[in-house]
């Protein structure tokens, strides 16, 4: 008698339409995992970005969930409209920058959580990344153990059920360079992605700090990036 195939592991990916999320996404997917993918609309000016990850989702065939989360309202960040997104060629000259959104990843990974109990996934991965990013405290594998702690006693699935949930990172880290390289490798369509912080006419500066990271990742890998700019690169 054949032993039947188990069913694929399901897990939730948290999807932003940038890089490193489209990247994790195609992590998932290699990994022979069921993906649930997750967009958040939380009130950010590069809301082109979710346009993004809607055509990413349908080209990985990853079931689309959109989540409206009004994070503007808080306010506090550049990236929901308080105050300018910088485009400093230098980069940021505090430890944190503007762009530093309040409690952004925590209220991302809750959601993805609250998905996942409900989906019946038993892992969500997000693309943060530790090496070469912004200097965000919730990128940090710090954050990530201890949001895992809360996970672990934070839901009946967990609590009642027996059904371990893991969070997973596979860029925590990786330099931008080599999260390219694994994105080329696993087929990742760069030319779909967005992850300029403050968009001109639908297309991405070129100028702001997550263009500047993003364009030095794909010079240090010896690519060119294939999206489109609005702006002379830098």
């Amino acid at each position: 008698m054949t032993t039947p195939t188990p069913p694929a592991p399901t897990a939730v990916v948290l999807l932003s339409g940038g890089l490193d999320s489209a990247t994790c996404l195609a992590a998932a997917r290699s990994e022979g995992r069921d993906c649930i993918a997750l967009s958040v609309s939380y009130g950010q000016r590069h809301g082109i970005e979710l346009d993004a990850a809607r055509t990413l989702a349908a080209e990985s065939g990853a079931d689309h969930v959109v989540i409206g989360v009004d994070l503007a309202t808080i306010g506090g960040s550049a990236l929901t409209g308080d105050g300018d997104v910088p485009h400093d060629p230098h980069g940021p000259r505090e430890e944190i920058p503007v762009t530093y959104v309040p409690a952004r990843n925590t209220v991302l990974l809750a959601l993805a959580l609250g998905l996942a109990e409900v989906r019946g996934a038993t892992e969500v991965w997000i693309g943060v990344n530790a090496v070469d990013y912004s200097g965000y405290p919730d990128c940090r594998p710090e954050f990530i153990a201890a949001f895992q702690g809360v996970v672990d006693v934070a839901t009946r699935a967990t609590t009642a059920q027996g059904r371990h949930i893991t969070i997973r990172t596979p860029l925590l880290e990786l330099s931008k360079a080599e999260i390219i390289g694994l994105g080329v490798h696993l087929g990742v369509d760069y030319a779909a992605t967005v992850s300029c912080y403050d968009p001109v006419d639908g297309l991405a500066c070129g100028t702001c700090d997550a263009c500047r990271i993003r364009l030095a990742g794909f010079a240090a890998a010896g690519l060119t990036d294939p999206a489109p700019y609005a702006r002379t690169r830098p």
